[in-house]
């Protein structure tokens, strides 16, 4: 039989809100164990356009799931469900609180909420699709989804090549949308026999502009501290090419065009800028429907909101504790 619940803390919201500042302030006062949501801080070598902590803020408050593979490989939300699993069974095993911190929607619903079995993969669909984008591009591609299942298509980049596929795939070869096939409501999540009893807090903007020019002014930043230096690193690698999941990452994708001489230097930046103010279009969008029962909606301004958050992580410790 399971034994009593056991907090699961999560801290999310939009890029640059201010998640892992959070978290870490949190940190200095609850027996936290941080496990990093984040899509793309889970690879090596991926540091300055992820605003990964730096390596003493890391010393000072590790958090698992950061790099954790290299560029080359792939790693998507299945991988990620075993991997959080592994983290949290090991702060239960030090008598710590999980505490999850990033805003990859998709692994957190997938660990959370689970994701239903999709349809098997039909090559003669994915052949269509492949030929498309090589034709007119993966943007063409996304217009496409957006015309047979927009609500998705405003969860998906426009560059994010597999999981535009996979969910053209499944509305082309069902009929229906992907997202039927993801579950509606949260599922108890059991590890090592142990139920966890999740409390979200959900960091969301006071002022989109001014998140919006929050996001412009850290990408100039992550320019002057050798974002450019580091993307041309990384295609050293032999193996490490555009089509890798961890180069179509926001920032790192329009890098990689500009030193390919696809674009300049001034369309890098506002195509980067831009495309990071629309992944936290998206993600304010899921958030804003995601747990609403439950999850709490914490406004953000200039200032970290620190107190509302202490208070919040004492009420959910309270709660089981």
């Amino acid at each position: 039989m399971p034994q009593p619940a056991h907090p699961l803390l999560v801290i999310t919201g939009p890029t640059g809100v201010g998640k892992t500042a959070l978290a870490m302030h949190l940190a200095d006062q609850f027996p936290l164990s941080l496990i990093s949501a984040d899509s793309v801080m889970v690879y090596r070598g991926l540091d300055i356009g992820s605003a990964k902590p730096s390596l003493d803020e890391l010393t000072q408050y590790p958090h698992a799931l950061v790099d954790l593979v290299e560029p080359e490989h792939a790693y998507d939300a299945g991988q990620f469900v075993t991997d959080a699993k592994a983290a949290i069974a090991s702060a239960l095993s030090k008598g710590r609180v999980p505490c999850l911190v990033g805003g990859t929607i998709l692994y957190l619903k997938a660990l959370l909420d689970g994701i239903d079995e999709l349809p098997v993969a039909d090559a003669e669909i994915r052949r269509q699709i492949r030929e498309h984008a090589d034709a007119e591009g993966w943007p063409a591609v996304h217009t496409r989804l957006t015309q047979l299942d927009p609500s998705v298509a405003e969860l998906i980049h426009p560059n994010h090549s597999s999981r535009i596929e996979r969910a053209l795939e499944v509305r082309l070869l069902t009929g229906e949308s992907i997202r039927s096939h993801w579950t509606g409501e949260a599922r108890q999540l059991v590890i090592n026999d142990t139920l966890m009893k999740v409390s979200v807090l959900a960091m969301l903007p006071e002022d989109r502009e001014r998140l919006k020019s929050r996001l412009d002014h850290r990408f100039d930043t992550m320019l002057t501290h050798g974002l450019i230096e580091e993307v041309t690193k990384l295609r050293t690698r032999p193996n490490v090419t555009m089509n890798c999941p961890s180069m179509r990452s926001v920032g790192y994708r329009q890098v990689w065009q500009y030193l390919d001489q696809q674009i300049d230097a001034t369309e890098m930046r506002l195509a980067a800028q831009a495309a990071t103010r629309q992944l936290a279009k998206r993600q304010l969008t899921w958030l804003r429907s995601w747990r609403t029962d439950s999850a709490m909606h914490l406004p953000v301004g200039d200032a970290l909101p620190c107190d509302a958050a202490t208070q919040w992580a004492q009420e959910s410790l309270d709660r089981v504790f």
